[in-house]
């Protein structure tokens, strides 16, 4: 079976579950796993940072940063297509007290501006402004990519209104490796950043928060509330340290065969429009000769996997486990609806 759904599903490699089997271990909630501490040493000077924390989700890393920058009444500005606002199952409510200010760019990239304008005033009728929370890339926009000119630009309208400013990076590999940008230009403009180790870097499980010594601590605590305190979690942050010393660099052919994969689509009688392509992430929508559902059935006949996300909408995502024969079998089945 072909698994386009997400960049989620891949297998540890071989060298990968190497790297498990040969990690040193310890409890990590008396701080004593050695693998671990390299995992979040590791990260936390890829990005210039003093400190991060290894968490099982991306969700929770990206939960446990709302709720350290926030407290009860105050508001998150966030796009409307944001993962944190989306798919986090109410989190930012829930777990943080926060009300949501959302903006709308373009495929989930806003601007300076945009924010500017939606900062509440200081009167005691509105929620404190407190957070800007942006993400890169854009999961809902499939795969799009901020501009980190335009990121800086609003890290300057967070300086000049006291508002922390955190990075959902969950791609954020997938955005470096297009741009060629480094991760420590990140880490200079975010006061925090979560990054997924599960996703196109293709280990099992986990993700990782970065930030100063004062923001982890705090994290860490919140992470316990949370009930992410691991023990011997070492295996699992050795998958993650293999994937950033190997799957970085290869995730340019992950981008190349999702622009194939665009291309194909572009040729189909029943595909009326495809979002642009920027990163491993296709969202494209069918037209009326095709329901989603007819389209995800037909498909898995043939054994390949693909995800409804909307009325007509549909994402298929390349990655780790996804090859060129694999592509040959998926641009035939296509071609064959």
């Amino acid at each position: 079976m072909i698994d386009l759904r997400s960049d989620t599903v891949t297998k540890p490699t071989p060298g990968m579950k190497e790297a498990m089997m040969n990690a040193r271990v310890g409890d990590d909630v008396f701080g004593e796993d050695e693998s671990v501490n390299l995992l979040e040493q590791k990260v936390a000077r890829m990005f210039g940072k003093e400190a991060a924390l290894f968490c099982p989700s991306g969700t929770m890393t990206n939960q446990i940063a709302i709720k350290v920058h926030t407290s009860p009444g105050e508001e998150v500005i966030c796009d409307r297509l944001a993962h944190v606002y989306n798919y986090e199952g109410g989190g930012i409510a829930f777990n943080s007290g926060a009300s949501v200010r959302l903006l709308y760019g373009e495929l989930g990239c806003f601007t300076a501006a945009d924010v500017e304008e939606n900062i509440n005033p200081p009167n005691d009728h509105y929620p404190l402004t407190k957070l800007v929370s942006a993400e890169n890339t854009v999961n809902r926009g499939s795969g799009s990519i901020f501009p980190i000119n335009e990121l800086r630009k609003i890290r300057m309208v967070c300086n000049d209104h006291q508002l922390a400013y955190h990075l959902d990076g969950a791609r954020l590999f997938n955005a470096l490796v297009e741009t060629h940008e480094s991760p420590d230009e990140y880490g200079e403009l975010f006061d925090s950043i979560s990054i997924c180790l599960s996703k196109g870097l293709g280990a099992p499980v986990g993700s990782v928060l970065t930030g100063s010594h004062e923001f982890i601590k705090k994290a860490h605590r919140i992470r316990k509330v949370l009930g992410g305190g691991m023990r011997q979690a070492g295996f699992l942050a050795a998958a993650g340290i293999y994937a950033l010393d190997h799957h970085i660099e290869r995730l340019a052919e992950d981008h190349q065969r999702a622009a194939y994969l665009s291309q194909i689509l572009e040729s189909l009688h029943f595909v009326e429009e495809i979002m642009p392509v920027k990163t491993n992430i296709i969202i494209f929508k069918l037209n009326d000769n095709l329901t989603e559902k007819t389209f995800v059935s037909k498909m898995r006949e043939k054994e390949i996997l693909t995800l409804v996300i909307g009325k007509q909408k549909i994402r298929m995502v390349t990655h780790l486990d996804f090859t060129d024969e694999m592509m040959e079998k998926t641009e035939k089945a296509l071609k064959s609806l």
